[in-house]
Formats: C-alpha cells, sequence, structure tokens
C-alpha cells in the first residue's frame, strides 16, 4: 500500500506543535533522574506514561532487580488488527548521570539559549524520548489508519548509563523477533543536510590487572624488594601498545593504584580498564591478548629469587553490534526518506554502547535517532567557554521527527 506523505503539511503539523512537545521536554529535563535515584527516575516514568497515554498507550512496569534503581517502563499500543498487524519497537532510557548534587553545583538545569536548550538529558536521552512523542502525535493526527493497525512498543531502560544486562534481556522477551524494526533514540548528528544514524556499535570488556610484588624497606632493604608498580607500570604499558586504530579496536586504562607509603617498595598495585571492538571475533582476540599478560613477569628482586606475579581478570563483556545486512536493509528506508525531503542520511560506526547492542541480533536496528546535540555527560560550564553544558539543539527535533515520520511510513507501506 503506497502511502503518500506530504512533508510540507508533515513539517507544519510537528512545528505548530512544538510548544506542547517543548513543554514536555522541559517537565521531563526537570526531574532529575539519575540512574541511583530510584524515586526520581520512577517520577519519570509517570510523567512518560502519562504523556502517552493521551496517544492510547498503556503502560507497565519492570521492577529492576538492582537496589536502588527504578523500574523499566513498557508502553504498548496494540494494533487493531491483533497479532497479524506489524510491530515497531522503540527504545530510550529514563536515567541520566548527573546527581542532584552535581546539578546545583554547577546551577545546571533547563535552560533555553538562543538555538540551544541546555539541561540534564537534553539529548541524552529525554530529546530522544520528546523525538518519539513527536513521531507518535504526527502519525496518530495525520496518518491515523496507519497508526491503529501497527503494534507499537516503547520501551524504557532505567539503569543505560550503568550497561546494565538485565534491561536487555527483558527487552528481547518483549519484542517479538518478527518486528519489523527496533529504533533506539539515542542522541544523532545533524549537520548541513545530512542527517548521521548509528548502524554499529562496538563491544566493550572491562578487565582488572593485579600486580603482586614483594615489600621492602626502601633504604635498608631495597635489593630485597620486587617493586609491584614498576611491574603494573610495564604492564599497563603493554596495554597500550595493543590499541590499533587501523583495525579500530581500543584499549584504555583508565585507573592506577598502588603502593602505601614512599620507603616501602610496594608490594601491591592494580590497574582497571576497558577495551573495544565492532566485531566479536577481533574483541575475542583483545580478551585473549589481556589474558596472556597474566604470564608475563619481567620485574624480580636484584637477587632474583622473587619474581612478581601478574593476574588480569575479565569482569564484564558487552557483545558488538557489528555491520549487518539487516541493519542496511532497514536503514535504507531511511535513506529513502532522505531523499524525499532532499538530505543525505549518512551510516554512522560509534564507539559507544547503547541499548542497541542488546537488540540489533533480535530485530533489525537503528540508532541515533533522536535530536543533535552535544556536551553529552557534561554539567560543567567555564567562563572561556572551553567547558560547556550538555545541550539539544532547537533546530533539529522537527526535521529529525519529520525524517523518522517518514521512514517509518515507508517501512511500514511495504507490509500494510
Amino acid at each position: 500500500m503506497a502511502v503518500p506523505v506530504n512533508i510540507e503539511r508533515l513539517s507544519l503539523y510537528l512545528e505548530t506543535h512544538m510548544p506542547q512537545y517543548l513543554e514536555l521536554l522541559r517537565r521531563m529535563v526537570e526531574i532529575n533522574s539519575f540512574t541511583a535515584n530510584g524515586q526520581g527516575v520512577n517520577r519519570l516514568a509517570q510523567v512518560t506514561a502519562l504523556a502517552f497515554a493521551d496517544l492510547g498507550f498503556t503502560s507497565n512496569v519492570i521492577p529492576s532487580a538492582k537496589p536502588k534503581i527504578g523500574n523499566h517502563l513498557v508502553l504498548s499500543r496494540p494494533s487493531e488488527q491483533g497479532t497479524d498487524g506489524p510491530s515497531i519497537a522503540m527504545v530510550s532510557h529514563l536515567d541520566t548521570v548527573f546527581t542532584s548534587e552535581e546539578q546545583e553545583l554547577n546551577n545546571f538545569y533547563w535552560r533555553p539559549e538562543g538555538k540551544r536548550i541546555y539541561g540534564p538529558g537534553t539529548v541524552d536521552i529525554k530529546g530522544g524520548t520528546a523525538v518519539i512523542y513527536m513521531v507518535m502525535s504526527a502519525l496518530e493526527a495525520l496518518y491515523p489508519e496507519i497508526f491503529r493497525r501497527t503494534n507499537w512498543l516503547i520501551l524504557f531502560n532505567a539503569a543505560e548509563e550503568t550497561l546494565e544486562h538485565e534491561f536487555g534481556q527483558a527487552a528481547r522477551l518483549i519484542i517479538p523477533s518478527n518486528a519489523l524494526a527496533c529504533l533506539v533514540f539515542e542522541g544523532g548528528r545533524m549537520r548541513d543536510g545530512r542527517f548521521s544514524i548509528v548502524a554499529a556499535r562496538k563491544g566493550m570488556a572491562t578487565y582488572r590487572i593485579t600486580a603482586e610484588g614483594k615489600a621492602a624497606h626502601a633504604g635498608s632493604s631495597h635489593k630485597w624488594g620486587a617493586n609491584a608498580i614498576i611491574q603494573l607500570a610495564r604492564t599497563v604499558d603493554a596495554v597500550a601498545s595493543m590499541t590499533d586504530y587501523e583495525r579500530e579496536i581500543t584499549f584504555n586504562v583508565g585507573a592506577f593504584e598502588g603502593g602505601t607509603v614512599i620507603n616501602r617498595v610496594p608490594h601491591q598495585a592494580a590497574a582497571s580498564g576497558e577495551m573495544r571492538a565492532y566485531s566479536p571475533e577481533l574483541l575475542d582476540e583483545g580478551v585473549e591478548q589481556l589474558l596472556a599478560l597474566g604470564e608475563n613477569s619481567t620485574i624480580r628482586s636484584h637477587q632474583g629469587d622473587y619474581a612478581c606475579s601478574v593476574t588480569v581478570d575479565v569482569n564484564r563483556r558487552w557483545e558488538p553490534w557489528p555491520p549487518n545486512g539487516e541493519t542496511d536493509s532497514l536503514l535504507s528506508f531511511w535513506q529513502k526518506a532522505g531523499e524525499e525531503m532532499g538530505v543525505e542520511v549518512v551510516r554512522e560506526k560509534r564507539g559507544g554502547l547503547s541499548d542497541g547492542n542488546f537488540l540489533w541480533d533480535h530485530v533489525p536496528t537503528l540508532d541515533g535517532l533522536g535530536p543533535s546535540g552535544g556536551n553529552a555527560h557534561c554539567s560543567e560550564r567555564s567562563p572561556d567557554g572551553k567547558k560547556d553544558q550538555e545541550y539539544l539543539e532547537l533546530p533539529s527535533l522537527a526535521p529529525k521527527a519529520t525524517l523518522n515520520t517518514m521512514a517509518i511510513l515507508r517501512l511500514l507501506e511495504t507490509y500494510l
């Protein structure tokens, strides 16, 4: 069924209703929803569910197994055709990285300024939730038959910023495997008529390296000691050398600790970090390289009677979302919609993780469908402008919602 789309009418609808969308976004941004602030996360979920109820969505919550974390939120609007209707899932999250104390310290609140709106979560990811609402409201008002004939699912992670696996596991059970798409509304770049859509993300493994040495008095018995800090320094230098930008695999040492007092040869030291890659095979290779460092001890006491030991533990792992044919096929609908709008839609590979890492192999997935902005996760400002707070680019809201609405219509017209 071909769907005639009047771009001017769609854009006018979205622009006309912009005050309503911005008011919803303001209410969401003004709620502190730091991941560990479960009450704030749940309050945001209530505001979100109430807004979407006006479009016929019902809500359900999934309690987190983690203490202090709020409930995951699931909104659904079944098709009038029942299970025969096509299904589309959309994903956002409720939590941000900012504590209420940090917001107060940096005076970081909702602040429109020129073509930007500053505030916690404006681009990561409450602005994305606003775009989902814009798309749903436009479809309900302008294409009511298609809206009613589609199964809609909107899932909100309560703890995306801490990369908990439980939401992804629950989402795979809720989203039917025959769904046409899973659309993730993290922020996406929009510059000079070019829209970047995320079609792949790196996976990640975290690790901890511990060096065990031999303590000794640094003055009278130095030669009897085996310095764990030096051993660890050599080991983490080896870790850094494993980064290969051409193969798009990176290793980061993020924390280093060791020793107690300066007149003692240190007997213990430890470092923690992460590594990332786009393919499962390369991630496996990186993990093997890390584990092999445990066999490489180079620091001994002067007499050679004691050698330092190195232990490497890989703690957690998140699988990559590699480039794949199903994602590419889904992306083609956004590229077609872009052509109709007179803009270019380009593929982006992104190093950071999102809920898309959990879902791409369950349902065809795209990401970066939210608004354009900058300085995500930053609450600080400096007088010289070198540090600035997270913001949303206001002029990106309507174009991103227009692109997503058109692409969804083009996707659905092949199945309705």
